[in-house]
């Protein structure tokens, strides 16, 4: 499809390369080819493939969200951030558990790489409020935070935009609390997407592509319903319809 709210649409689909290598990673863009979505670097890729391989996502167009969730001191993550920004990728993250000074941190070392080189592209800057993995029972007893997982994201939420960050990560049944809370213009980034009859995998706080949309979700994050779909363009394309439904 060549259609521009097609395209647009899938400009809010993250795509999230989670393989153990390049290799497997590039058969995958290959058969996206033509689709304009964003793509998703985690932790296992990034550590494999390193910076080489952003870099040649990055020349065939894509728009790339670097997601390796920094939680360190203020001044680590100032550094890194100054690195991933030189690095050129779109988008990157902190953890928001970090604190408020670790944030604003990571907004001053993206702006300290964008003083050096004019020519560099500021990324956005979300913070993770918490894991789609996590459930109630874990961040109360085991995380050891009280209250209500929705007051937890919020607060976060709240605290990352205080920072000057540009968004967060959340699940999207938490999308709109956080609009409330902190403007329709914060982006909500939101993993734990399963289009109906996919497994939940280790996912506990889920909605389906046209129901994150419905509720507001700037970009939807999916991986395994695309990465291990027997044809990844066809659940790409039936996730993107889905999504312009909604």
């Amino acid at each position: 499809m060549n259609h521009p709210d097609f395209n647009q649409m899938a400009g809010r689909l993250m795509v999230a390369l989670d393989y153990p290598g390049a290799e497997q990673a590039k058969e995958l863009v290959q058969a996206l080819e033509g689709i304009p979505c964003y793509l998703k670097v985690g932790m296992q890729l990034f550590y494999a493939a390193g910076p080489d391989f952003i870099r040649e996502l990055k020349a065939k167009g894509y728009s790339v969200f670097l997601d390796v969730k920094m939680h360190d001191i203020p001044n680590t993550v100032r550094g890194g951030a100054e690195s991933i920004t030189r690095l050129g990728v779109d988008m990157f993250n902190v953890h928001a558990a970090g604190g408020t000074a670790m944030m604003r941190a990571a907004r001053e070392g993206a702006e300290a790489a964008l003083l050096a080189d004019a020519s560099l592209t500021r990324p956005e800057i979300i913070a993770v409020t918490q894991l789609t993995s996590t459930s109630q029972e874990t961040m109360n007893a085991e995380i050891g935070i009280d209250g209500s997982v929705e007051a937890t994201v919020v607060r976060y939420a709240s605290l990352a935009h205080e920072s000057g960050l540009d968004g967060v990560v959340a699940s999207p049944l938490e999308v709109p609390a956080i609009r409330a809370a902190c403007g329709s213009e914060f982006h909500t980034v939101t993993p734990g997407i399963r289009p109906a009859g996919s497994g939940l995998g280790d996912q506990t706080r889920v909605l389906t592509p046209g129901e994150a949309i419905a509720r507001g979700s700037h970009y939807i994050v999916v991986g395994r319903p695309i990465t291990a779909a027997p044809n990844p363009r066809e659940a790409a394309e039936a996730i993107l319809k889905e999504m312009l439904n909604a």
